[in-house]
């Protein structure tokens, strides 16, 4: 069987002449830095939710010494998870082709046989197959993330956070034993490891280097298409593959992206209509309510500030005015420094109905409830008749539609 050309268990069932140790080591030194970046990206984007905070920003509950790294979020620059998230996202969209290209270069090993000559050979298999399930699995969730397609079982935040955290270290047992052997290969340009090259090659049609840049065009055009997405404005229009890559939604004001609309969040004009809506806010001084025009009454601020979201898109900076958290904050009963909020929508269907925001995101002179943006009322669809804006937050902690601020140590 192991002999047998027709069996992918015998070497001489791959021909391909462009398999070898040089191939393989370059691609393996690309996915060496891209996948350090985005694991440390990863976990930068988990941090910016804050989830140590309060139980509804959570997304995994059970992490354990898995959140050894958690830090408070800053609230400055406002750019920054914009920027974390574009290159994460960007990124992981960037490496397919070189990862499906590695992958290729050595699936000959994984029908290999025997499965494993020694107890140190098995667990070099296993890591291996730790590996390559880890990466898929990693990569496949992550584009659906990106596409808004949950067919995954379960949320996709602890499926993804877990998932990272088996792969890497996989992957860093795996950089450990081949990083210096890779290194050692590109250099002396050898391409004779009998496991990758092939006994009884086929005609080349193309060369080796021929098929680096084959798979260095596609990430180029992969990159040329989805970065517009995090870039925002009119760059938008180049991100072909992206879920909002096409026109802004609607023109005005508020023509930019929107990712959950009133409809989908079981938003109707009876819930936000100015004799039925009120806010609440509640701390120490008890609860006020405060209708819209309650709320137009008090001192109003601006800020230019973008909204950036998990999977990658982000709006130019739009101008938002309304009343700052700080100033609630004080109404509630907080007239020094202002603590922690708990914010809750008035949103019935889907994930993050509520969301809790630092004393620090709270205090930031440029976080408001806002109330317009770019000069005119917001839409039903982006939060009418109030929502959450705050530099730096992921999107889902914009929270729109909101009912109701409860400010305190959370």
């Amino acid at each position: 069987m192991r002999d047998d050309p027709r069996l992918p268990t015998s070497p001489r069932f791959w021909r391909s002449p462009l398999r070898g140790t040089w191939f393989t080591a370059v691609l393996g030194l690309v996915l060496l830095g891209g996948i350090s970046v985005l694991f440390v990206t990863g976990l930068v984007s988990y941090a910016a939710y804050n989830p140590d905070l309060s139980p509804v920003n959570d997304t995994t509950p059970d992490k354990g010494v898995l959140g050894f790294y958690l830090f408070d979020w800053p609230a400055g620059p406002s750019w920054l998870y914009r920027l974390s998230q574009g290159v994460h996202v960007t990124l992981g969209v960037v490496l397919v082709p070189v990862l499906l290209a590695k992958l290729w270069s050595v699936v000959p090993k994984l029908f290999t046989l025997p499965p494993a000559r020694s107890v140190a050979h098995a667990l070099e298999r296993i890591s291996l197959l730790l590996l390559v399930g880890g990466a898929l699995f990693q990569f496949v969730t992550g584009l659906l993330n990106i596409q808004l397609e949950y067919v995954f079982p379960g949320s996709f935040y602890p499926l993804h956070f877990y998932g990272a955290w088996v792969f890497i270290a996989a992957f860093v047992v795996h950089a450990a034993l081949r990083t210096p052997m890779a290194l050692r290969a590109v250099r002396a340009r050898r391409r004779d490891e009998a496991e990758l090259t092939a006994p009884a090659p086929a005609p080349p049609t193309v060369s080796r280097r021929g098929a680096l840049w084959l798979v260095g065009g596609g990430s180029l055009l992969l990159f040329v298409t989805t970065v517009g997405q995090s870039l925002g404005g009119p760059w938008r229009r180049t991100a072909l593959l992206a879920p909002h890559g096409g026109s802004d939604p609607g023109g005005g004001p508020n023509g930019f992206q929107i990712n959950k609309t009133a409809r989908y969040a079981g938003i109707t004009d009876a819930d936000t209509h100015p004799d039925a809506w009120r806010l609440v806010v509640t701390g120490p001084a008890g609860t006020v309510r405060l209708s819209r025009a309650d709320l137009l009454r008090l001192p109003q601020h601006s800020s230019s500030l973008p909204i950036a979201c998990v999977e990658g898109w982000s709006t130019a900076d739009q101008w938002w005015r309304g009343v700052r958290l700080r100033d609630l904050a004080g109404l509630a009963g907080y007239d020094g420094a202002p603590p922690d909020v708990l914010v809750e929508s008035l949103q019935r269907h889907g994930a993050f109905r509520s969301a809790a925001l630092r004393a620090n995101q709270v205090s930031d002179p440029r976080s408001l409830l806002a109330l317009s943006v770019n000069g005119e009322e917001l839409s039903l669809d982006h939060g009418y008749p109030a929502r959450i804006i705050v530099p730096a937050a992921p999107g889902v902690h914009n929270t729109k539609w909101v009912g109701r601020l409860t400010f305190g140590d959370l």
